[in-house]
């Protein structure tokens, strides 16, 4: 029995590939091959465009993929999202010149030119627009003005569609990379037990990401004032040093407070403070 396992050939392809050797599925082959082999047997791996997985994935073409929540939206796929990664967030966005008004384009006929067929049709018929709406193939950015007044596109920092002269006048949707399942896969036994495992180690993964390990020592009159200090998971591990009245305390602690924290900690007491990495957290 396989695992066909779908992933987005591309830039989303390196955060993928990271993730599962952090689970320790280790993809080989070279970059023009689109039918990595898999460290664990279990798995069969092949490479498609992002917009190709969610539909494929519905029908059983593949048991499991991943692919931005926009495709998923796009497409209506059918499947069973197991866990929103995080990775390329992005959102589609409505864009017109940057000297045009929005409210004057609800006045006529407009062309609006967009990848995002499904999403542009719902979102410009809840707002009103009286539209012609064209498919787009990449660098929908350049249509405007000769050859669209609208167009509906991804973006992340908004930077190639200020360089286009255009504007950002509403948000369509919002997105980033999803981990999903075919429904039927789920039903099977054998095979949910295999996705179960995976998507367990990939929480622990997506968790350690957010935290660090601190570790440090201080003496007995300071441990309630230092814990009192620590957003620990649950409680913090004291320990008594050996031969030593001292005390050493471990807690894991999101990754973004570290800054502000050490300083609060050496102030109360806190000495040969260590700052660990976590691989996961189960």
């Amino acid at each position: 029995m396989k695992i066909k396992m779908a992933i987005p050939k591309g830039k989303l392809q390196i955060e993928v590939n990271k993730l599962l050797g952090e689970i320790g599925l280790h993809l080989m082959g070279d970059e023009r091959n689109y039918r990595p082999h898999c460290s664990d047997p279990n798995f069969e791996v092949k490479l498609l465009k992002s917009q190709n997985i969610p539909s494929l994935v519905e029908i059983g073409q593949h048991d499991i993929g991943f692919a931005g929540l926009d495709w998923i939206a796009e497409q209506n796929a059918d499947v069973t999202v197991l866990q929103d990664l995080g990775f390329n967030p992005v959102k589609i966005v409505a864009c017109i010149p940057e000297d045009w008004d929005y409210d004057d384009l609800k006045n006529r006929n407009i062309i609006v030119a967009s990848e995002y067929k499904q999403l542009s049709n719902q979102y410009l018929k809840k707002n009103g627009f009286d539209f012609q709406l064209l498919r787009s193939y990449g660098a929908t950015e350049v249509f405007p003005p000769e050859d669209a007044d609208m167009i509906i596109d991804n973006t992340s920092t908004g930077t190639t569609i200020r360089a286009n002269r255009l504007k950002i006048v509403d948000t369509v949707y919002t997105s980033s990379t999803q981990f999903f399942a075919n429904k039927k896969a789920l039903e099977d036994p054998a095979k949910k037990q295999i996705i179960s495992d995976m998507l367990l180690l990939m929480n622990g993964v997506l968790n350690g990401r957010k935290r660090v390990l601190l570790e440090m020592n201080c003496q007995q009159q300071d441990i309630e004032r230092i814990v009192e200090l620590l957003p620990a998971m649950r409680s913090p591990t004291v320990s008594q040093l050996y031969k030593s009245d001292a005390f050493s305390i471990k807690a894991a602690i999101p990754e973004r407070d570290v800054q502000s924290l050490i300083p609060a900690l050496i102030e109360n007491g806190a000495t040969d403070i260590l700052e660990i990495p976590i691989n996961k957290v189960l």
